[in-house]
């Protein structure tokens, strides 16, 4: 099946083309007058931003332990 040296690099190889360019949509500038006063940016708290990034990754790694690790009791 997979080997974990196998399910790293496959990890890796996709965190490294799935980057960013370190620009966000916010920060980019706007075409006209009225794109600009269309959104505005919100500033979130560093503990909300720390605690998102921490529970998704937590998720994604329930989903690879229970479909690619996780051996079922045989019945």
């Amino acid at each position: 099946m997979f080997s974990k040296k196998m399910l790293w690099g496959s990890l890796t190889a996709l965190v490294l083309l799935t980057g960013t360019s370190g620009v966000t949509l916010a920060e980019m500038p706007a075409h006209s007058s009225a794109q600009a006063s269309q959104f505005q940016r919100i500033e979130q708290p560093l503990g909300l931003k720390v605690s998102v990034a921490i529970a998704g990754l937590a998720l994604i790694g329930l989903e690879l332990w229970w479909f690619l690790l996780y051996k079922s009791p045989e019945s």
